[in-house]
């Protein structure tokens, strides 16, 4: 090869570099903003603002950074063929994933559980538990902070997967609350596992109904409701084909879930009205969101800032639930033993906390979390006002 062709070559090469690099740049630049990726079920960062103030303290190019990784063009596409080359590899895991047994996929939450947010919302609960324990003493108030699958479904993982004990954070947790206020959801899990039931989706972060269920029906006994069997509903399956968010985040279609409820033979009277919402439902079931990628968000049609429901129970009983989506397939179970069921997600309310227990009159309290949800929870904050 003479050495003009070799120069040649060495050229063609940079150009070509170029081209992928600047141009898909100048792509992602040029062509309009989506502002919500349907996959992943999220906002998208839109290009931020120049200022003389970012400019000069980094935040413009951290935040400019994030645009165009979130903006890059053709970005499924990319994301798909990552975790696809990944998988002909062989490897185990991708983007803190696991590729797990019986065709799960497991988040590690890796460093979840070691930060300062982690360590700073126990603070945070506790010093809340302790400002409405008179209030909500004698039974009337419930921490449960559920582990995730990663914590319970431990023989599924990849050999040599050594994830964080979540156990022992939850044990932190529980140690930090009034005595009597704890719900150990873990070990009533890890029973469950080892018979074999099927508690969390596949593709999802979520845990399954049949999953909230089984855990409400030992805090139900706990609290001296009727504990109601399966024979108790008609249990009915939405869709077979949901596909979630850590679906979502690798890119791939993997073997999808089947979503279930649980519908009461005795079918209760109530009501329910969203943060938005200019009249009431009657239903606690979004079943037009089984048409979107969320699928989830059949119950109660996503997250709110606050969702209330009314009952006919006739029970005197008011409960508030400072909830993340893990509750929305466990608050239906509620609605016979509560004439009033306050759904509450701190992460979208902008109210005073206090101001609205002070004026509901509620004569119960459930903290509902997923262990990983709230370790980086930041919004729980709001705890304290």
């Amino acid at each position: 090869m003479s050495e003009n062709m070799s120069k040649r070559q060495s050229w063609n090469i940079i150009v070509l570099f170029c081209i992928l690099i600047y141009g898909f740049t100048a792509v992602t630049v040029l062509k309009p903003e989506t502002e919500h990726s349907e996959t992943e079920n999220r906002d998208l960062a839109t290009r931020p603002e120049l200022r003389l103030s970012t400019l000069a303290d980094g935040e413009f190019e951290s935040d400019y950074e994030t645009y165009l990784t979130d903006q890059f063009a053709a970005r499924d596409a990319w994301i798909s063929l990552k975790t696809a080359v990944e998988r002909l590899l062989l490897k185990s895991e991708s983007k803190d994933i696991y590729f797990a047994k019986d065709d799960y996929l497991i988040e590690k939450h890796t460093g979840v559980f070691d930060s300062e947010t982690a360590a700073g919302n126990i603070r945070l609960l506790q010093q809340f538990a302790q400002k409405y324990q008179e209030q909500f003493g004698g039974g009337h108030m419930t921490f449960m902070v559920v582990p995730n699958a990663v914590d319970i479904l431990r023989d599924k993982l990849p050999a040599f997967a050594s994830p964080y004990d979540e156990g022992e954070y939850l044990a932190k947790l529980a140690e930090a609350l009034p005595e009597g206020t704890w719900f150990d959801t873990r070990t009533i899990l890890q029973a469950r596992a080892a018979a074999g039931d099927e508690l969390y989706y596949r593709t999802d972060h979520h845990w399954k109904t049949a999953a909230a269920f089984c855990v409400y029906q030992e805090w139900a006994k706990k609290q001296g409701f009727t504990v109601p069997s399966e024979d108790d509903f008609e249990i009915e399956t939405v869709t077979e084909d949901f596909e979630g968010t850590i679906q979502s985040k690798l890119g791939i279609h993997a073997r999808a879930d089947s979503i279930e409820l649980y519908h009461p033979k005795s079918d209760p009277f109530y009501t329910v009205q969203r943060d938005g919402d200019t009249e009431a439902s009657y239903r606690v079931y979004d079943y037009s969101a089984l048409d979107t990628k969320s699928k989830y968000n059949i119950f109660f049609g996503g997250n709110y800032a606050l969702a209330r429901i009314r009952t006919r129970a006739g029970t005197g009983r008011r409960i508030l639930v400072i909830k993340d989506s893990y509750a929305h397939c466990f608050v239906p179970f509620l609605i016979p033993e509560f004439d009033a069921v306050d759904m509450l997600d701190i992460r979208y309310y902008n109210q005073k906390l206090s101001d609205l227990i002070a004026s509901e009159g509620y004569t119960d309290l459930l903290f509902l979390y997923n262990a990983a949800g709230f370790a980086e929870d930041s919004a729980l904050a709001r705890l304290a006002y």
